[in-house]
């Protein structure tokens, strides 16, 4: 399946020269690895198949289970979603979930209202659309009003391997009287926060690191935070931290 290494890195047998032949043999090289349970993260097996391509935008090599992406250095690509509420007077709010106690990975910090990886063949919008849904109850009616806003990017390393990220970041304006319910069980519970609130848990070790980054982003889009203040510098840390 393997080619052996040059340059420090390594390749496919290039008779492996199709999308599924590629997906299908490497993914069975690491079915067995799994059962000899000695790599971590395949421990955290999900049967979530994530695409391999150089970028975005272009044609996927293969796919490749979700867990493993990480051995390769894979670039993982997801939707997260900022969810907030302007009142009568003007004051902004915003929705945040508790991640459940039992999540594979940051159990019991604080989330965005909903986000998801883009698992493969499956668009950003349609994404967006279905972790509203399954994670917060929102009516895809809802969900299709959030706006594409920015990408926020980043590198990781921890002893699963490498992490290198980008997550598509929209906005969603929920109606004032609009209440997320828990879903699929992956969040404890939601919570409605003024701004001067989320900053100060912000600067705190309370936020998944990677949602950290994209409200970071919220409040310097919306001039909530100036980019030399405090805050921002307290809340650069390492993503895998």
């Amino acid at each position: 399946v393997f080619s052996p290494p040059q340059g420090g890195a390594v390749g496919l047998c290039p008779g492996l020269d199709s999308y599924e032949s590629r997906s299908e043999a490497v993914d069975a090289v690491l079915r067995s690895l799994r059962q000899e349970d000695s790599i971590t993260c395949l421990k955290g097996w999900r049967d979530e198949k994530y695409s391999v391509m150089p970028g975005c935008s272009d044609p996927p090599l293969m796919w490749m289970e979700r867990a493993a992406t990480s051995l390769f250095g894979v670039k993982r690509y997801g939707v997260h979603i900022n969810g907030y509420t302007v009142g009568e007077s003007g004051e902004v709010s915003m929705w945040l979930a508790r991640r459940s106690r039992t999540k594979q990975t940051y159990p019991g910090l604080l989330d965005n209202v909903a986000a998801g990886g883009l698992a493969a063949g499956v668009g950003i919008r349609h994404t967006l659309i279905k972790e509203c849904q399954e994670e917060a109850c929102i009516p895809s009616a809802i969900a299709a009003t959030a706006r594409p806003v920015s990408t926020v990017s980043y590198t990781y390393e921890d002893e699963e391997g490498v992490f290198p990220e980008s997550q598509f970041v929209f906005d969603l304006q929920l109606p004032a009287d609009f209440r997320p319910r828990v879903g699929d069980g992956e969040v404890l519970e939601f919570h409605l926060l003024p701004i001067e609130k989320v900053k100060e848990l912000l600067a705190s070790d309370d936020f998944k690191p990677n949602s950290a980054m994209v409200v970071l982003d919220f409040l310097i889009r919306h001039a909530f935070i100036e980019p030399d203040s405090s805050l921002w510098h307290k809340s650069i840390r390492p993503v895998g931290d």
